[in-house]
Order: C-alpha cells, then structure tokens, then sequence
C-alpha cells in the first residue's frame, strides 16, 4: 500500500506576511498561510474572482452560492485555501493530479528544465526534452511504431486527430469518408470537432450549427455492427475505453472495446481511443486500452500527463496512419496543423520525472488496493440510502448517481458537493451525479474519510429537504 503522506512543505517563497489560520473540521489541521494580505478574507476573494473571471461550465449568476474554494497552496493530497482552510482534493484537481500537489522531485525537474530552456517551437524544428519524452512514452502506449504530435490540453489533441483520420483517407486516395462514428454520452472536449464527436447533452443546442455529422451509438457493439454494415462514408470511430468520465462516470467493458477494436481492423476504420481522463493510471492500468487488450490506430494523451503541473496533450498515431502523411516537402499530404507551446519542454521535463515516479511510488499497486476499497465503501452507503440510485467505480473513478426527480430537486447532487466543502473534502457534481476521482497515492484512511462524507453530506441535504 503507497502512504506516502506528504505534508506542507516549508520552502514556498514568502509573498509578505505569515498568519496561523484554523482549518475546516479539527483544530489539529493548522498551517502557516503565507498571503499578500491577511485582511483579505475567502469571502473578499470569491467576489474579486466572481468580478473579473468567467468560469468553465459554471452559471456565473449563481457561482457565489456553491461554496467555491480559491486554493492558494498544496501539499500533498491537499490543498489549502486563501484562509488556510485545509481540503482532501478528492477530485484530483479534475481528474489531473496524480502523486500529489507540490512534489519536490517534480518541482525539481521543472526547475531544471528552466534552467536549461523554458520553450523551443517543434513546428519544424525539435528540443531535446521533447525527444526523451515521445522515446519513453513511445515503450508504454499500445500503439504499432507510435509518433507524438504534441498539444497543450485535451480536446487540442481530440482536434488533431480527427483532422488525421479524416486527411488519412485523403492521403490515400479515397473520397467520401467524412463522418465518424461515437458513442452517446460521450465528451471528447470544447474544439468544434471535439464538440462534434459529444454527445449534445452537455451543450444543448446552441452550437449544433457548427457541428459535423457524427453517427451516435448506444452501445459498443452497436457501433461494431455498424462499422462492420456500413463503413462507407465514416472516417473513424472515437471512443473514451472503459470509462466515459464527463457523462458521470458511464462504464463500458473490455469485450465491447475488443469487439470495436476487431470492427475498425476488419473494415480498415481509423480506431481513436480517448485516453485523456484515463491514461496515466486512474484505471488500474497504466492506460485503460492496455486492460482492454486492444492497439488504437490513434490514442489521445492528456490531463495527468504532467501530474497537474502543466498543460500538456499529444496524439499519438500509429506508422500505418501516419505513413500515408508522408510526401514531397510542403505537399498535400502534409498536415498543416501545429501548436504554438506543443512539446513545450518544461512540461516535457515533468512529464518524464512523472512517469519514473510511477514505479517508485508503486502507484498502480495503490490504484488497485484503494479502488476495492473505495467501491466496497460507495456500496454501502448506497444500500443505506434510498436516495441513491446507483453506484458506478473502476479503478479510481467513482460515480454516485441520485434519485433526483423522486427527491424532487434536479441540484441535490451539486448541493451535496458544496455540503462537503464544509467537511474538507472537494467533491464535483456532473448532472445528478456525485463525483470522486482521489490522487492516485490516496491512503486508506483518505479514502475512508472520502466515502464517509459523500455519505454524511448526502444525510445532510436530504433531511435538509
């Protein structure tokens, strides 16, 4: 089992003055806040950041009411707001922090790097930070002679590889394949083709002029028996493996990724796996496609793959694919995309300390151990309470979905997350949906303190009701 309890360290710069706050929960959860002001109270700051930030996903009219933390520092599976109040990051700062806040081998390795360069384009030219990342990543993804095209966030590299399966066909010489094929409920990301490949749910209508045809399947299979009828006309398939994360943690299983899988060889369709939420670990595996025992043509890479330091995504294309790309210099099969910061060395240099920190910290032995326990621990509330309707887990994603309509409030999942601000404990809504995605080190007693508050939280607002 990784404890691997780490706690505030002592060597942040000092911004101005020290003050001792008490922290949410135990008056035994004290730390030395370092802020520019110690007049400037949590309250002064949410209406600053309500004045001048726009929040993704979020009402703005409404966001004052839902107990948003301004953090200030992390340390750890922690991380402290601008009062010194003390919070359990239990959804990995959205799915992105994998060892903890504030490592000092990561904060050691970034600022090596910066000390070196900082940034060195890779259109055209390369950095060898950049290198050392794509040859190491190159032994761990299960992609045929992968090559990385590098981005900064998730739905860029979505982006990227929509716009390769569909100049593939091009490349070779074959009209008419522009439409692919997805599953509903799916979220690929916010990128017009991203948004094309999502389920409209969690936009509404408004973009759906922008939006290319995509062709949405109930099930795995139902999109395996489609590729296998009507592959004519379809690009690629794009699928999140095992885990459709942003639609509230919807599960799929291994036999449907194979049989997609063996559908997309079969007819020759571009296979995308979106590994942007469960790569680097959440699953139990290092990437979910390995458990499925399956070899996209075109894997995107995201959101942990610095640990939380810093944005960085890539697509990764397999030699059949990214073959048909290669021609004459500047001629019509080159792809004439790139990203300003894409390779950025800095976050290379994370990158590469993270993935070694992997086997150091036994993480995936974690991952496992803290999963069982985290599901056993859900299931139990579920069982005491009527109000929950289903629990969803794999690995260490977990869903708690709520009898929203019989309770008779559609915000009783996002009321249940602000009630646990007030345990310490960082929870998200998605719809009717209680969400906890823990830090990959989370110890058991972390987990037993994550469940514990779902479940009191859950007692709270109902009896509130």
């Amino acid at each position: 089992m990784v404890e691997n309890s780490l706690e505030p360290s002592d060597n942040q710069s000092s911004l101005a003055t020290s003050q001792t706050c008490a922290l949410s929960g135990s008056q035994q959860d004290r730390v030395e806040l370092q802020t520019l002001d110690p007049n400037i109270t949590h309250q002064d700051w949410i209406g600053r950041d309500a004045n001048v930030v726009w929040h993704g996903f979020t009402q703005m009219h409404h966001y004052k009411d839902n107990n948003p933390v301004i953090a200030s520092r992390g340390a750890g599976r922690y991380i402290f707001d601008v009062d010194g109040n003390k919070y359990l990051d239990a959804i990995s700062s959205l799915w992105v922090v994998t060892l903890g806040h504030a490592l000092s081998e990561l904060n050691k390795a970034l600022f090596d790097q910066a000390n070196r360069i900082s940034h060195a384009t890779m259109l055209g030219n390369g950095c060898d930070t950049t290198v050392r990342l794509a040859e190491l990543l190159s032994e761990l993804v299960p992609v045929n002679d992968p090559k990385f095209l590098f981005a900064s966030d998730g739905a860029s590299a979505v982006e990227q590889a929509l716009k390769i399966a569909f100049q593939y066909w091009k490349n070779i010489d074959i009209e008419g394949h522009d439409k692919f094929i997805a599953l509903k409920g799916a979220y690929h990301g916010d990128t017009v083709g991203a948004m094309s490949v999502s389920d409209s749910g969690f936009y509404g209508d408004t973009f759906n002029p922008l939006k290319f045809e995509t062709i949405f399947c109930e099930d795995l299979y139902e999109m395996a028996d489609y590729i296998r009828d009507c592959p004519d006309g379809l690009a690629g398939a794009i699928v999140e493996p095992l885990v459709q994360a942003a639609s509230g943690i919807q599960l799929n299983d291994s036999l449907g990724l194979l049989s997609l899988s063996s559908a997309c060889n079969q007819m020759s369709i571009p296979l995308i796996v979106d590994e942007i939420a469960t790569g680097f670990g959440r699953t139990g595996s290092l990437f979910a496609s390995q458990e499925a025992g399956i070899r996209p043509d075109i894997m995107c890479l995201g959101k942990a793959m610095t640990g939380g330091y810093l944005p960085m995504s890539a697509t990764v294309v397999s030699a059949r694919i990214a073959n048909s790309f290669l021609g004459p210099d500047l001629s019509k099969r080159t792809l004439f995309h790139g990203h300003t910061f894409g390779g950025n060395a800095l976050a290379a240099a994370v990158a590469i300390e993270h993935l070694k920190l992997f086997d150091s910290y036994n993480v995936l032995a974690n991952v496992k151990e803290r999963s069982i326990q985290l599901h056993d621990a859900l299931e139990t509330i579920a069982r005491q309470r009527p109000v929950v309707k289903e629990v969803r887990t794999k690995g260490l994603f977990a869903g708690i979905e709520l009898n929203c309509d019989e309770f008779g409030d559609p915000l009783l999942a996002r009321k249940v997350c602000a009630k646990s601000i007030e345990y310490g404990v960082i929870l998200r809504s998605i719809g009717s949906t209680v969400t906890t995605v823990p830090i990959l080190t989370s110890s058991q007693d972390e987990i037993d303190r994550i469940a514990w508050t779902i479940g009191d939280a859950i007692d709270q607002i109902v009896n509130q009701g």
